[in-house]
């Protein structure tokens, strides 16, 4: 296992991590699977096939507003910490703590989604499920005692999985592990997260079949002369999702409001708009089937819009465990109907292909809230099987992100929820790479341990084993010297005294020499957590240890010179 763990290290570990991906993709996929059952059997009793329409309306009520009740009941009594949940809490974990998600956030992740679901809450199951499948993939690496280095694509292999279960979209899952999750895309890394994805599908359609899809739906375009309209209507998507970015956001930025009061104002605001809209309720994708079939009017479906931005982006930014892509998709679904049905009434050739605009509104709202079209590209193409809505999504999603970034300043709504709770993350180019390569694939292993006072034989005996480096303590500090110096200290000794008694004491800490101050780090560690370390305690060499039968073991030697030369 040890040496398993050492081939980990090394960036080019593909065998094992192909192993591991596989294993967590199954771990991922088996509790998505759970998780999906404990919302639908409970939903098989009181809602039909998950839609809320045919409830009475004081029955809804009572079931968000008491839902929300029980749900900032929970997130009272549990600790700040451990309220961190969904996508932005797995990107949190990933960058700052090298993928190692606690187990106390997950059982509250799988209760809280749950709650969240059976309560008819305004949010979607994909968040709950990137959380659930990363921390899955995580619990396996930190139980085998994994590399961190490692740990970061288990984490992608979990979130990949966890979203072909959910969606059936095995390369969209792929595509937003990477774009979304990892912020990175390596060959490394892309075959055990594709191996993930098709795990994670294989058996979400053994259990469920294939249990969302639009193919129905007519996605060509009927003429070159709609992509004009179609970049305008990108416009109209990026307007919407900045007030769904800004709306989620303001509900974070209260921090110091008690959870338990803002998750019942957002549970208490649900609750009074599904009195007259009961779309609102839930993922929604019910709703997405009204709006294609073109029977809900242009005011209808706006003031819908302006309903689910409302209560979806109000509950996620108080907390609650649920997921913000179902209602993106519903929103940019119940928008582009409406921007269709205006478009076929200008369109001087009498055309109407409103449900060609519902998906290309879906895919628009998911790109521009997430800033990442090409997750979302491939998310509506798996879910259409429609190979010609590529071209005026292409154009939509450009329109609708450019203008998100630029006049809503907005990065994807989960790196901007991380930057407003502070927690701001680092995903520059030598992080990504140090982040990617465990300790023990760069470390030199040539060294000895010493005692400070060497006899003449002793420093001989300890030259003839070669090593590079020696490592001696003083006065409750360990120190690393090169063991070049030594041997010239030795040399000039024989020079100065032809018969040099092996007996004369050398002391390590007199001899001229460059004697470096350490510190020692974990075996597991990557080498951005070793750059870090190395700034933080200003010095230039890290002594890389293990634990043995409850002692630390140190099994090699790493210097800011051997950081910085891999980089370069």
């Amino acid at each position: 296992m040890d040496n398993f763990r050492h081939r980990l290290a090394h960036i080019d570990a593909l065998p094992q991590l192909t192993l591991l991906g596989i294993i967590s993709g199954l771990l991922a996929a088996l509790i998505i699977l759970l998780f999906r059952f404990s919302i639908d059997l409970p939903l098989s009793l009181y809602a039909d096939n998950g839609t809320f329409e045919t409830m009475p309306a004081n029955q809804r009520f009572i079931l968000v507003l008491g839902g929300a009740f029980i749900i900032g009941l929970i997130l009272h009594f549990i600790d700040n910490n451990s309220r961190r949940l969904s996508v932005a809490h797995v990107l949190d974990r990933l960058h700052q703590h090298e993928g190692k998600l606690p187990l106390k956030n997950i059982l509250v992740q799988f209760v809280g989604g749950i709650l969240t679901h059976v309560s008819g809450q305004s949010m979607g199951r994909e968040g709950p499920a990137v959380h659930l499948g990363a921390g899955m993939a995580s619990q396996l690496g930190q139980w085998l005692k994994l590399p961190n280095n490692s740990l970061r694509t288990l984490v992608g292999c979990g979130v990949a999985s966890a979203i072909s279960a959910s969606f059936d979209t095995p390369i969209a899952g792929v595509i937003f592990a990477m774009e979304v999750v990892l912020l990175e895309y390596t060959i490394t890394g892309f075959i055990p997260v594709m191996l993930a994805s098709v795990t994670g599908t294989a058996l979400a359609q053994a259990a469920f079949g294939n249990s969302l899809s639009f193919s129905h739906i007519n996605a060509e375009l009927n003429s070159l002369w709609e992509l004009p309209y179609i970049a305008l209507c990108g416009f109209f998507i990026a307007v919407a999702a900045g007030i769904y970015s800004r709306l989620h956001l303001w509900g974070v930025s209260l921090k110091s409001t008690p959870v338990m009061v803002k998750v019942m104002v957002a549970g208490l605001i649900t609750a009074l708009i599904t009195l007259p809209l009961p779309q609102v309720m839930g993922d929604g994708y019910d709703t997405i089937m009204q709006t294609a079939s073109g029977q809900l009017s242009i005011g209808f479906l706006l003031v819908l819009v302006g309903a689910k931005i409302v209560s979806s982006a109000l509950a996620s930014g108080a907390g609650m465990p649920g997921g913000i892509i179902g209602p993106c998709l519903v929103i940019g679904a119940c928008l582009g109907a409406a921007l269709g049905q205006v478009g076929a009434m200008l369109s001087p050739l009498d055309q109407n292909n409103t449900e060609l605009y519902v998906l290309l509104g879906m895919t628009a709202m998911m790109a521009a809230v997430l800033n990442a079209p090409l997750a979302a590209l491939l998310a509506v193409l798996e879910l259409s099987h429609s190979p010609g809505i590529i071209l005026p999504a292409m154009l939509m999603i450009s329109t609708a992100c450019i203008c998100t970034r630029q006049w809503f300043a907005r990065e994807g709504i989960f790196l901007a929820q991380l930057r407003q709770l502070g927690t701001p993350i680092d995903s520059s180019p030598q992080q990504q790479i140090l982040s990617r390569v465990g300790v023990r694939s760069v470390m030199i292993g040539r060294f000895k341990a010493c005692p400070a006072m060497l006899q003449v034989s002793q420093a001989e005996a300890l030259l003839r084993s070669k090593p590079v480096w020696l490592i001696f303590s003083s006065e409750a500090q360990t120190l690393v010297m090169a063991a070049a110096d030594l041997s010239r200290h030795l040399d000039e000794i024989k020079q100065q005294v032809d018969d040099a008694s092996q007996e004369h004491l050398i002391d390590l800490l007199g001899i001229p020499a460059k004697r470096l101050n350490s510190q020692s780090i974990d075996q597991g560690s990557n080498l951005n957590q070793a750059r870090n370390l190395l700034k933080q305690v200003e010095i230039e060499v890290l002594i890389v240890s293990r634990q043995q039968k409850k002692q630390q073991q140190t099994i090699g030697i790493i210097t800011a010179e051997t950081i910085n030369n891999y980089y370069a």
